[in-house]
């Protein structure tokens, strides 16, 4: 059977826009989004806090989940964020973007880091 690929239309273009950046870490995302949604990383805010060190830009290819506490500040670029998690992200002095969003604001930068589950 043939594969069809996202129903989502926004999701779509975000795979292509993604696939035309040219950089590694941008082509391994892509390639998480094109899988089924079934199949997407859900990230829990205790594995970025474990992860990462003040001042680190983290990607997800998936949703961030609440389970867990963040206790610096990070910038978490993801697909979808929960309510308790974008909520424990923004008291931590963090920033929660959208991959649309971080495909801008990341241009350059070097302490990136690609978390999926």
């Amino acid at each position: 059977m043939k594969r069809t690929g996202s129903t989502n239309v926004e999701v779509r273009k975000l795979i292509r826009a993604l696939h035309k950046q040219g950089r590694p870490i941008w082509r391994a995302v892509a390639e998480e989004l094109e899988a089924p949604s079934r199949k997407r990383s859900y990230i829990n805010l205790y594995k970025i806090n474990k992860y990462t060190k003040e001042g680190d830009f983290v990607v997800v290819p998936g949703k961030v989940l609440g389970i867990g506490n963040i206790n610096h500040k990070v910038t978490v670029v993801a697909l979808d964020f929960s309510q308790s998690a974008l909520k424990k992200i923004l008291n931590s002095g963090g920033k929660a973007l959208s991959l649309v969003e971080g495909l801008k604001e990341l241009e350059g930068k070097k302490n990136v880091r690609l978390m999926k589950g």
